[in-house]
């Protein structure tokens, strides 16, 4: 196979990345840093797809994409694996070694562990955790599968006591077996953290980590009482609006104690750190406010908030959704899902990012993924079963898994597979796989 793997020790990873930016940028930037990276030609693209009534099985699946140019099955579907029912198919993420990709759903609060590792071609139920709720304390919808030494940090959504954005995050094994919940820090219950603005909302949605500075960082969405109601009934909703996160919480990586509430307002999403030895900074973009925020660490060593960029028009609800930072610091990718546009934003100065191109993908869009070398960018565009549009203006895909190669500056079209053509349901996050990965 014509791709190619590196393996690297945290401390290792931390010292040499400086010398490997200077060629790189990829979806795997927004992966954990304890992972292996895949930084030639992907072989292919797993998608986590929602089931969807009346279509096909019905059932949430995982789909496998050939994408390797030079294969006969380029462009195809070559795999999918359905796990039973309608678990509101989410967010997924590899182990650190990359042999297990956990998936999960934000309305069973179910956890499907797959192998991809035996056949990567077409990846295995392993296991499925059905007790996360139960085990965890009383979290609700394990959103984010991010990779530590040997161990999945999930965070929640929600909480079983009243199905609001009060959550945890929840620490598992490998294998799967359940470790500790670390509840988000509220007003009634700091837990040592300071408290810098107006919220302590304990909301919870992405992490990252920046090992080398010993920091985690999380962000807020809503709970399952909102992502659950029609996007329609939510918006009508005065109260429902009231009811999404406005925090960001750094946290000890090491002891996974919180430290500091920093107020982002307007339910700040995924969170993509800056990689450079001396870029200790991440940025998030908030859904009902439409900006870029920099989450970064100021000269005396504190970390800090600020709104420093708006996406698009907000009175017009863009919606920003899944963003990806490119591994040299320069550049960040942001998708508007209900303008179905990906935005290009220079980043070269943090603290003032610069819009530099903007492109059509579809009637709506949600996730974004780059190949290691940046020469690739794949797109899907489910959001939420609730929230989808259920129809598209004519010329617009609406439910759609899409291929581009990056070119000078431009985006140029590959491939598209129609997921609702298809009768396969609708597409949401994407994660890589390799053969050279295990050795094959």
């Amino acid at each position: 196979m014509n791709t190619n793997t590196v393996r690297l020790a945290p401390t290792v990873f931390a010292s040499m990345l400086l010398t490997f930016l200077s060629t790189a940028a990829a979806d795997e930037t927004c992966m954990s840093p304890y992972m292996a990276k895949i930084v030639g030609q992907e072989d292919f693209v797993y998608v986590w797809t929602l089931g969807v009534e009346g279509l096909g099985d019905e059932q949430d699946k995982l789909v496998t994409v050939d994408v390797r140019p030079e294969s006969d099955t380029y462009g195809e579907v070559v795999a999918s694996l359905s796990v039973g029912g309608r678990n509101e198919a989410h967010h997924s993420g590899l182990t650190d070694d990359r042999r297990y990709l956990w998936a999960s759903g934000l309305d069973t609060s179910k956890i499907m562990i797959f192998d991809v590792h035996t056949d990567p071609s077409k990846p295995s139920l392993a296991r499925t955790i059905g007790d996360f709720v139960q085990k965890s304390g009383g979290v609700v919808g394990p959103h984010t599968n991010y990779a530590l030494p040997g161990r999945m940090l999930l965070t929640g959504l929600s909480n079983s006591a009243d199905h609001g954005g009060r959550t945890a995050l929840v620490e598992y094994t490998n294998d799967g077996d359940y470790i500790a919940t670390h509840w988000m820090p509220t007003d009634d219950n700091l837990n040592g953290a300071e408290k810098s603005g107006s919220f302590a909302d304990g909301y919870g949605y992405d992490v990252r980590a920046l090992p080398r500075r010993n920091v985690m960082i999380t962000s807020s969405f809503t709970g399952w009482n909102n992502y659950m109601m029609n996007l329609g009934a939510v918006m009508a909703d005065a109260e429902a609006m009231k009811r999404f996160g406005n925090t960001v919480v750094v946290w000890n990586l090491h002891t996974r104690k919180p430290r500091k509430i920093l107020d982002v307002p307007g339910a700040p999403l995924e969170i993509r750190c800056a990689w450079g030895s001396r870029s200790n900074y991440c940025f998030t973009t908030t859904a009902l406010t439409s900006k870029i925020w920099l989450i970064y660490e100021d000269d005396s060593g504190d970390w800090q908030a600020k709104a420093v960029a708006d996406i698009g028009d907000a009175s017009k609800i863009p919606l920003p959704v899944d963003i990806s930072i490119t591994a040299d610091d320069q550049q960040l990718w942001v998708n508007t899902w209900n303008d179905g546009l990906t935005r290009l934003f220079d980043i070269s100065n943090p603290h003032a990012p610069v819009q530099v191109m903007e492109q059509k993908i579809g009637a709506q869009i949600n996730m974004v993924s780059q190949s290691w070398d940046g020469e690739r960018v794949y797109y899907t565009s489910s959001l939420l079963a609730n929230w989808d549009k259920v129809e598209a203006p004519d010329g617009e895909d609406l439910q759609y898994f899409k291929a581009y190669n990056w070119n000078d500056g431009e985006l140029e079209h590959q491939f598209t597979i129609d997921f609702v053509a298809a009768k396969l349901g609708t597409p949401h996050q994407m994660r890589f796989g390799a053969y050279s990965l295990y050795g094959k």
